[in-house]
């Protein structure tokens, strides 16, 4: 019997397969081009960012839906191999398990095309079935690949009960305050910055107005991407700036997924949003380095020794 009571991160979200395939460019519309290689693998945000937390050190359990098929099998699988808690996952007959189809160039930009598939199947009902694990854990994670009243009420819980909140709102769509209200950090690229806000994270300064906007509508904290250079983190009593790492970067497809996952095992550890973040930035980085997503999810170790190598240099 799972013990619903020991649960560092609470992951709800989105299942998928992914299927890659990377070229030197990526096709324009109505182009074919040949591909170099191709991959297969699970992903999904929700399920990169539970394993991501799971390889960090955390107790995690996976909170969505998958379509009774193989490839739904498939994800159990390998997310109970990770050591990520699927008891928390429902098979559902009405439609078949997600999918992503990503297209990578060699400079690591990517285009992705999803069928959501079992996860817009998601019911209420999922969300009550583990009320009680959300209630208990020290981290709820969310994201925007399942129907936005699931996740409105798996905030709802944990912020009611005092469980950090984090909120990444991909893909992006407007949000209420109510729901935001209910988030103690967000994470934006420059798109979602732009739907949730209307400005555009393009540097620093516009990373900045972007989230004292979310401060102002409730959110306690909010990390923005500005541009190529990095990603402010801003709160109510100053920020912080995290350059990015100069990695040789491959394929960006699982490095979001990785700060997230990252951010959610280090504030269940205790740590504070800052040195969080700083982590979670080293984590992102070294997910740049490997094709794929789930694949490219770095440990804990791996972290840690980028980061003393960063402070040698």
């Amino acid at each position: 019997m799972t013990d619903l009571t020991h649960w560092d991160v609470i992951v709800v979200g989105g299942a998928n397969t992914d299927y890659l395939v990377r070229a030197k460019h990526l096709p324009k519309p109505g182009a074919t081009i040949q591909g170099d290689l191709f991959q297969g693998a699970i992903g999904g945000k929700g399920v990169n960012q539970a394993v991501a937390a799971c390889r960090m050190g955390a107790r995690v359990a996976f909170v969505g839906r998958v379509g009774n098929d193989d490839r739904g099998d498939r994800i159990i699988e390998e997310l109970d191999r990770e050591g990520v808690d699927t008891s928390f996952i429902v098979c559902t007959d009405h439609k078949p398990t997600g999918v992503a189809l990503i297209m990578v160039d060699a400079k690591g930009e990517k285009q992705i095309l999803t069928a959501p598939g079992a996860n817009q199947d998601m019911r209420l009902d999922d969300i009550e079935r583990a009320a009680e694990a959300i209630r208990s854990a020290k981290v709820l994670l969310t994201q925007l690949e399942i129907p936005l009243k699931i996740v409105e009420a798996a905030l709802k819980i944990a912020h009611k009960n005092h469980v950090t909140t984090i909120l990444d709102p991909a893909p992006a769509q407007p949000l209420k305050p109510a729901l935001l209200r209910n988030v103690d950090i967000v994470l934006l690229n420059a798109g979602e910055a732009r739907v949730l806000t209307g400005i555009e994270g393009r540097d620093r300064a516009s990373a900045r107005r972007a989230a004292q906007s979310l401060l102002s509508k409730g959110v306690r904290a909010a990390i923005v991407q500005a541009g190529r250079a990095g990603n402010l983190v801003v709160w109510a009593g100053g920020e912080r700036w995290l350059p990015h790492i100069p990695v040789r970067a491959v394929d960006a497809t699982g490095a979001r997924d990785a700060f997230a996952g990252t951010l959610a095992a280090q504030l269940a550890r205790g740590n504070a949003l800052v040195a969080a973040s700083i982590f979670a930035n080293a984590a992102s980085a070294l997910a740049t380095t490997k094709l794929g997503a789930k694949a490219s999810l770095p440990t804990y170790d791996e972290v840690t020794n980028l980061l003393k190598k960063q402070k040698a240099a």
